[in-house]
């Protein structure tokens, strides 16, 4: 039977390129968002490049149906060998560290936190008794470098790094694999990229990047599982100075 990458959040940016690139080395896929239009565009997408999808329209900031909705991807497809985490859009916003508040975390924490812990926690009995499985978590720098002016999604994604490195140093020796891609760029043909387009301060300083490109870190993280964090664009090597 054919391993199946389940992408959560996918969108016409990083998650339809992540499923072509699984897909191409023999994965079915499973799409989960909200929008069922859109799913099925991407569905009749992949299809045409030979590779089978099945859409799965879900809320992702509603924790406690992702047992459900994990069962009803294994009912269709009968195993999950890999996730992708990633449902970042122009729905999260940035918000300034001095106007941040107790009810923008609040909005934020069962998405970008809550979920992916629940995801884990449906998959992680199949993949520990398989002994295989990778949970691939996409986040922005800001998760692992405050940035003025871009805080609120960064300190509750902060908290889902924390818990993701845990989770890899525990899964070690288990042949489970979990590891994030840090993104210092805004992607193309994403919700976000549109916001900068619309000139969104200070997203549209942000390089770009082709989310194909991205696909391909996260396939090269899913074979060689040698790191538990990945940043693209690499972060500048720390500068010496002469004693």
């Amino acid at each position: 039977m054919s391993k199946v990458i389940a992408v959560f959040g996918a969108g016409t940016g990083l998650g339809v390129s992540v499923a072509r690139r699984f897909g191409r080395e023999g994965f079915r896929v499973a799409l989960v968002a909200r929008r069922r239009d859109r799913l099925d565009g991407l569905v009749e997408r992949l299809a045409g490049e030979g590779i089978e999808a099945a859409a799965f329209s879900a809320d992702l900031s509603k924790p406690a149906e992702m047992p459900a909705l994990v069962a009803a991807i294994r009912d269709r497809f009968g195993r999950i060998d890999a996730i992708e985490y990633g449902p970042i859009s122009g729905d999260q916003g940035f918000t300034a560290a001095t106007r941040l508040d107790a009810a923008t975390l609040e909005d934020l924490i069962p998405l970008l936190l809550l979920t992916p812990v629940e995801v884990v926690r449906a998959v992680l009995p199949e993949w520990t008794e398989r002994g295989d499985g990778a949970f691939l978590l996409t986040q922005g720098y800001s998760a692992a470098q405050p940035i003025p002016h871009l805080s609120g999604v960064g300190p509750v994604m902060a908290a889902t790094r924390n818990y993701l490195y845990s989770l890899n140093g525990e899964l070690a020796d288990t042949g489970v694999y979990a590891g994030t891609l840090t993104i210092g760029a805004l992607i193309e043909r994403s919700e976000m990229a549109e916001l900068a387009v619309a000139n969104v301060e200070p997203l549209a300083n942000f390089p770009v990047v082709d989310p194909d490109d991205l696909a391909e870190h996260y396939w090269d993280m899913y074979t060689k599982r040698d790191r538990v964090e990945r940043f693209h664009p690499e972060p500048p090597a720390p500068q010496t100075t002469a004693g």
